[in-house]
């Protein structure tokens, strides 16, 4: 005779409703959930000592193995300036017609140098710290933004060579030089834009970060760096739409921003039309819209 054993009822699962009911009403949250904007920005804000200790201390650390050290900083720009002055100054001819070329060159490297180095970082910003974004809590943002800002300490060390070389070359000190610094800001608040929405797009597709490389190089090529879109724009056989799109690029506008406050025959004439406007416009567009980009995906960082 066999007995037959009776599992008794199991009760049933609380509904997912009454779990969130349940955590809200003894003020649980979702782990890593996302602030709201005005909540993150505050966060972000209140992390500012963190931001600026973090790129300092990744700059230092950048050349720490090779033994000149920080004299890298200024040399590698000066070294990329003159392969590019025996190329497309001596070799194809870029120099003939452009006053100060030297300057002039060196100028376009460093400020292109800028915005190339903080989108690069900014792309491997989530990727390749996964150990601290999964390790600490604290506004993402903070990554890309710190990255942008050791590029620009670093290139504060590039400034100061590039002012013994317009001496050099006879460029006089003016007032002009002055405007660098609201151009340097407006630069740095459109690469830190851009940046942002780079480290999200690679901390989802770590492989755009090898993609990179060859996309920013081909930007260089059109950006003006070793060649003036001023004198190309007298070129009746380019079409007209062409021409206003090599002069409001965003990397070449802040380049011959730049020119124009340092280089004394580098004149307004040479600017694009309502050149403030449209580089004010740019550094609002990509900060603000890469800010909110990234801040949409917080919680996804570090998971998965």
């Amino acid at each position: 005779m066999s007995t037959v054993l009776h599992t008794p009822p199991q009760p049933p699962a609380p509904a997912y409703d009454d779990l969130t009911a349940l955590a809200a009403r003894h003020g649980l949250s979702v782990s890593g959930a996302r602030p709201s904007l005005p909540e993150y920005v505050r966060q972000l804000w209140a992390r500012r000592h963190f931001i600026t200790a973090f790129a300092t201390a990744k700059l230092t650390a950048q050349y720490s193995q090779a033994k000149l050290g920080q004299v890298w900083q200024v040399m590698t720009p000066l070294l990329n300036a003159a392969v590019y002055y025996f190329i497309f100054g001596v070799l194809l001819g870029t120099k003939h017609g452009v006053p100060d070329y030297i300057p002039f060159l060196v100028t376009g490297v460093f400020i292109w140098t800028f915005t190339q180095s903080s989108i690069m970082a900014g792309t491997r910003a989530i990727s390749g710290n996964l150990g601290l974004v999964r390790a600490l809590h604290f506004p993402r943002a903070a990554l890309p933004i710190s990255f942008c800002l050791q590029q620009l300490q670093q290139l504060m060390f590039s400034m100061g060579a590039l002012v013994v070389i317009l001496l050099c070359f006879g460029v006089p000190v003016g007032v002009s030089w002055l405007l660098a610094f609201p151009a340097l800001f407006l630069q740095f608040t459109f690469n830190a834009g851009v940046s942002m929405v780079m480290a999200r797009m690679g901390a989802k597709t770590p492989d755009i970060a090898q993609l990179m490389p060859f996309v920013l190089r081909t930007w260089m090529y059109v950006s003006g760096v070793m060649w003036s879109i001023d004198k190309l724009a007298k070129n009746d056989s380019l079409p007209h739409a062409v021409k206003i799109a090599l002069a409001a690029n965003p990397a070449a506008v802040y380049i011959d921003l730049m020119r124009f406050a340092l280089i004394d025959s580098f004149h307004a004439s040479q600017l694009p039309a309502h050149v403030w406007a449209l580089a004010t416009a740019w550094a609002l567009i990509a900060g603000v819209g890469g800010f909110i980009y990234f801040w949409k995906a917080e919680e996804t960082y570090g998971r998965g």
